[in-house]
């Protein structure tokens, strides 16, 4: 399928547009699309700006996303605090929340923020990076709609749950995991659904256990409920599943118990047979490096690991071998000067988009 690439400055000021439109206050409008960007920018797609209308513009028109954010502090210490997020926009929690940790990390070296109440967050290696950019070494974790089965289960009970570190070094990229804790995320399904494409076995079981792979119908499957995501590692114990299975669950509990949060099957979106707000829970560590060691020093150590990792042997048919960061820098190197990928149809959505919300001075940008 044939991408067209749009330069990132006209999807900026046309995003934002629309979110203003849509009720959202413009310097929270300026933090979602920033996210949502960010994604894009460094290849994370099933995250990026095809979220816009499905998860963002869809929930706020059916009134369970609330486009003006109440950043309530229902609990607080000099290194920790709980939110509450009203069932706002989750990226402005999320970024208020990551910007709090960061500001109580500074003065005590270490700080932890939980929210709930909160709504889709985005990208969570965003926040991670924030921490980053602060010489300090961030870490979140959110919990999400249930789409996840348990080792030898086939019941969808758990989020995707990503669990994600950013880590400063002296390269040019930091060191970001920003990993779903299921063997992938929901969004590379809907990812797999646009393009038409069917997903690799062992990635969504059936009420039997049995893969599927046809990626539209698993959709459809996850709303009713007979099909769920394998935990990373997989299906049984062979390949560890039990592995993501036992992580997710420990993203579900930080993301749930802290703050008394909603979990599990309370994140479905349905109360009553009607739609509802997801109430989502997240976390944000932050540990300031300077407490530890000089940042400096943290960062060529760091740097060191990378490089002797990368330069360790290969094995037969490949060249290279990765660390986390280091693929989503190239995306940026190649993307920088191309803008954001869109296919057919995510093209057809924003024209959909501009009409929708009169700016068709923007069409010709998503003509096929």
């Amino acid at each position: 399928m044939q991408q067209k690439f749009i330069p990132f400055e006209v999807i900026e000021k046309f995003m934002t547009s629309i979110l203003a439109k849509a009720g959202i206050p413009n310097e929270d409008a300026k933090i979602v699309v920033d996210v949502l960007l960010q994604a894009d920018k460094l290849g994370f797609d099933s995250h990026g700006v095809n979220r816009l209308k499905p998860i963002y513009l869809d929930r706020i028109a059916e009134g369970i996303l609330n486009p003006k954010t109440t950043f309530e502090v229902v609990k607080e210490g000099p290194t920790t605090a709980v939110i509450d997020g009203h069932n706002g926009m989750g990226h402005v929690i999320a970024y208020k929340s990551m910007k709090l940790a960061i500001e109580k990390a500074k003065k005590f070296g270490m700080a932890m923020v939980t929210v709930r109440n909160s709504t889709h967050y985005g990208f969570a290696g965003y926040y991670a990076l924030m921490a980053v950019k602060e010489n300090m070494i961030g870490i979140t974790g959110t919990n999400a709609r249930p789409s996840v089965a348990p080792t030898f289960g086939v019941e969808n009970m758990l989020g995707t749950n990503p669990l994600t570190f950013g880590m400063p070094s002296d390269e040019s990229f930091p060191f970001l995991l920003d990993c779903a804790t299921s063997i992938t995320q929901r969004g590379k399904v809907e990812l797999y659904a646009r393009e038409g494409k069917e997903m690799p076995k062992g990635w969504v079981i059936d009420e039997t256990g049995q893969s599927k792979t046809n990626s539209i119908e698993a959709l459809e499957d996850f709303i009713k409920g007979t099909a769920a995501l394998t935990p990373l590692g997989g299906v049984g114990e062979e390949t560890a599943g039990y592995k993501g299975y036992g992580y997710a669950t420990v993203v579900e509990i930080l993301s749930a118990a802290l703050q008394q949060g909603a979990f599990m099957k309370l994140l479905m979106g349905v109360k009553d047979g009607k739609k509802a707000p997801y109430p989502i829970g997240h976390f944000f560590i932050v540990v300031d490096i300077n407490a530890f060691t000089d940042p400096v020093n943290f960062k060529k150590t760091t740097g060191d690991i990378l490089r002797e990792l990368r330069a360790s042997k290969k094995m037969p048919g490949h060249n290279r071998i990765f660390t986390a960061g280091e693929k989503e820098h190239e995306t940026w190197l190649v993307r920088k000067d191309m803008g954001v990928p869109f296919n057919d149809q995510l093209l057809e959505e924003f024209r959909g988009l501009c009409n929708s919300f009169n700016l068709r001075e923007y069409l010709h940008y998503f003509e096929s």
